[in-house]
């Protein structure tokens, strides 16, 4: 992707099975969890480059001592700074102390048995250590402590307020992080209660009490009550500080959730080689949390999965996942993302008119290679067949020589254009940009010939087309290609995202700005006003009842014609070669990743009803100019942290 977006946020769970000693004598250090853990969340980098946060909670704290922590940290090097406050923290203990593994197990902190790990990219325009996950629900109680993390974002966060208020809870904050902590506090602590209310406690001392509570907790019920208004998409992870822990996955499968366990470990990550990375295991051993599915771990080590949410009738996990965000190393994903590749392959024909001599092909940026092998592989079985028809035809009139010309034929594919990653992290701002801009890739001079040969760059997908513009387009003109086709492996993005992904505005597609000018440009300003009075009109409207008539903005016209719109504006008046851009096609997308239907970024239809509500209010507030305002309802409350 060649415009940078941010990405889905990450989570990771590790529940050890066994007490620490165990790991001690197997493993040589108590360190096990934790050192898991930060391999963990190394792998999920990708994930989430504005913060990160630790939880951790201990099952044998002595009194007096914490039992349940939390580290967290803004930037890029969030990771590596928790992980050396965390071993800081150990400096403040002799070497007898933290060799003692009783001692290790009561005092120590972050010598535990349960972690949680978060990697966060914010998607709601909230930032500041506030809001960098686990959040932390404390209290004297540990059956009433709840640490919580996720990867989500919620489209009705008013409704979970007012339940909120009709609760009567006064909740600290309006983000869905927020909310989602104070409701899932409020059902533990009613639950708590409700145990607490049910046991005979007249032969029991007061630990004895916790312990039972702890034990009889009903976490699956819970969460189901929490849960039963929640609309948008979720990977939720929650400790509690009594030893029990649970990851929910919303009921259409949004997000992404695995899990692995064994008689030692029970494992939660956001992406499935993670894990497979982490503790050496095979494809299969590794399992994906079905959608409303939660797999909760009690004090006691017990493993269950519970259905908390019907899993809905459509089931719609992100395509995204498998296009762009997910680590290429995943053996599904590889594949797939090498089937879009080679799907483009007729478009790809079509664009150079059937002229394999004289083209070019390779990719940009290096998040498509893994596309840009299936598109070779693809061109590679058209030419061997092309090649196959030649011959057949053509029999025994065929001179040696004339075979060999044939077979030696191949598409010519080079690495024609390298990042300059220094570069980028100090271009400025202001009238200095464009041209910096320019140079953050280098072009490999000699790899085509220049007036002659066509070029084909796949990229992984378009988002806003800024970098396309003033950067990528220019330099590769530089090498005088006759043509210039930029092939994006997924569909025109053209409605934003409401279930974890910074893509918000409208504003910020280039496909809607191209249907827009295409609208302009052929006297239909109507279809424009009138898409914005009947957006109006259903403004107040409950969600279930909104219609996304957005999609009339783009009914005009083919994708083709919006393709070619985008193209042009892409194009600067300097540009030398032709431009033509190739989109994938939403059916291909699907033959792709048959098992990833999400597909409401490219066709507007969301899963939820809260996607309707969420473009509706993102087409008026473009049209009113005030696309700075948050997509979700605000209220002035003052923020205060936990």
């Amino acid at each position: 992707m060649t415009d940078i977006i941010k990405h889905e946020c990450g989570i990771a769970v590790i529940r050890l099975l066994k007490p620490l000693d165990y790991y001690y004598n197997k493993y040589g250090s108590w360190q096990y969890g934790l050192d898991k853990m930060y391999l963990l969340m190394e792998k999920q980098h990708n994930r989430g480059q504005e913060g990160a946060g630790l939880g951790a909670v201990k099952l044998e704290a002595s009194p007096g001592n914490e039992f349940i922590f939390r580290e967290r940290a803004l930037g890029s090097s969030a990771i590596s700074e928790i992980f050396s406050h965390v071993h800081t923290s150990f400096q403040q203990f002799s070497k007898e102390q933290l060799s003692d593994i009783e001692f290790v197990k009561t005092s120590v902190p972050f010598a535990a048995e349960l972690f949680i790990g978060h990697l966060r990219y914010s998607t709601t325009g909230k930032s500041g250590l506030s809001y960098v996950h686990p959040l932390l629900r404390r209290n004297n109680w540990a059956s009433r402590s709840l640490a919580l993390a996720g990867n989500f974002n919620m489209t009705n966060v008013d409704e979970m307020f007012h339940q909120l208020l009709q609760e009567g809870q006064h909740p600290r904050d309006y983000a869905d992080t927020f909310v989602m902590l104070e409701s899932l506090g409020h059902y533990l602590d009613r639950e708590v209660q409700y145990q607490y209310d049910h046991l005979d406690k007249e032969q029991m001392t007061g630990q004895e009490v916790s312990h039972q509570i702890a034990e009889k907790l009903d976490i699956p019920s819970l969460l189901k009550r929490a849960s039963g208004i929640w609309d948008g998409g979720y990977a939720l992870c929650g400790l509690i500080g009594c030893g029990d822990a649970f990851v929910l996955r919303d009921p259409w499968g949004i997000r992404s959730a695995f899990y692995y366990h064994d008689d030692e470990v029970a494992v939660v990550a956001s992406e499935r080689p993670v894990i497979q990375t982490a503790f050496n295991l095979k494809k299969d051993d590794v399992h994906e949390l079905n959608p409303g599915e939660a797999l909760i771990v009690k004090r006691n080590g017990s493993i269950n999965l519970h259905q908390i949410q019907e899993k809905k009738k459509k089931i719609t996990p992100c395509s995204f996942e498998r296009i762009y965000f997910s680590r290429g190393s995943d053996h599904d994903i590889y594949l797939e993302r090498k089937k879009l590749g080679e799907l483009l392959v007729p478009k790809i024909m079509e664009a150079v008119n059937g002229d394999f001599d004289n083209t070019v092909f390779s990719f940009i940026p290096n998040t498509a290679e893994v596309a840009y092998f299936g598109m070779l592989q693809g061109l590679e079985d058209h030419f061997n067949h092309k090649k196959a028809l030649t011959i057949l035809e053509k029999g025994n009139s065929l001179s040696k020589e004339e075979i060999d010309a044939i077979l030696s034929k191949r598409v010519r594919s080079e690495k024609v254009a390298i990042k300059d990653i220094k570069l980028r992290t100090f271009i400025a701002q202001g009238n200095t940009r464009n041209d910096l801009a320019a140079h953050v890739y280098d072009v490999t001079y000699g790899s085509l010939r220049r007036g002659v040969d066509s070029l084909v760059i796949i990229d992984d997908s378009i988002v806003r087309g800024t970098t396309l513009k003033q950067s990528i387009i220019k330099i590769l003109d530089r090498l005088n290609p006759k043509k210039i086709i930029i092939v994006s492996s997924s569909p025109q993005i053209r409605y934003p995202d409401c279930y974890g992904i910074d893509m918000s505005r409208m504003s910020e597609f280039i496909a809607f700005k191209a249907a827009i000018e295409l609208l302009k440009e052929r006297g239909m300003q109507y279809v424009i006003d009138e898409t914005y009075k009947k957006s109006v009109a259903q403004r107040h409207m409950k969600k279930e009842h909104i219609v996304n008539y957005v999609k009339n903005i783009y009914a005009p016209f083919t994708d083709e014609e919006i393709s070619d719109k985008i193209a042009q504006m892409l194009t600067s008046k300097d540009i030398k070669a032709e431009v033509k851009i190739v989109f994938q096609s939403i059916e291909d997308l699907h033959k792709a990743c048959p098992g990833h239907g999400g597909d409401w970024y490219f066709s507007g239809d969301y899963p939820t009803p809260g996607g309707n509500r969420l473009v509706n209010n993102a087409f008026i507030n473009y049209i009113e100019g005030q696309e700075n305002k948050s997509h979700q309802y605000s209220l002035n409350f003052s923020k205060s942290s936990e």
